[in-house]
């Protein structure tokens, strides 16, 4: 009796995709117009920007066992954790980015606050009308694009596109995050 050839299975495995590889596919399939993009470098970091300095200058109670550090914790401390660890959940290597973009902001913000007590606007005002622009900016962006995506989608992708936009930058220099 002759032996008979089995058949040689394949062993190419199939790595699983990650949550944040299936957003960041969300995303690029919902930006694909090069006047959105651009558009898009522009205003989500206006939007993020205006949140962040717009939660921060949100009156935080005086916390007495604080002591002198009270000053150092406001509203959006919590925003940020929140943020980081949601952030960190889809990729940890990224959300460190995050976190540095959100100390460079923070800095922004203090220097806003100097900018205040030597007379300037108020830090409410001046992160208001960043965060507006920022959204508003973001909206008429996404209206050049031929498949227009849901409400839902648009905010989905808007909380998601400051990740992407380190995704983007690790993805050019062949960096694994």
């Amino acid at each position: 009796m002759a032996k008979q050839k089995q058949p040689v299975k394949s062993q190419a495995t199939v790595t699983p995709q990650r949550e944040v590889d299936k957003l960041f596919a969300q995303y690029e399939a919902a930006n694909t117009h090069p006047v959105n993009k651009i558009f898009q470098y522009i205003f989500v970091p206006l939007f993020s920007f205006g949140l962040f300095a717009l939660v921060w200058s949100l009156p935080f109670p005086h916390i007495n066992f604080l002591g002198k550090y009270n000053g150092y914790i406001n509203w959006a401390s919590f925003l940020l954790a929140i943020v980081i660890y949601l952030y960190y959940r889809l990729s940890p290597v990224l959300s460190y980015f995050i976190l540095f973009t959100l100390f460079g902001f923070s800095y922004l913000i203090i220097k806003l606050e100097q900018l205040q007590k030597a007379g300037g606007p108020a830090l409410w005002q001046v992160s208001l009308i960043v965060f507006i622009v920022g959204l508003l900016g973001y909206f008429a962006a996404t209206m050049s694009e031929e498949n227009k995506a849901s409400l839902t989608q648009k905010l989905k992708n808007l909380f998601i596109a400051p990740l992407y936009f380190w995704h983007l930058l690790w993805r050019k220099v062949s960096v694994k995050y």
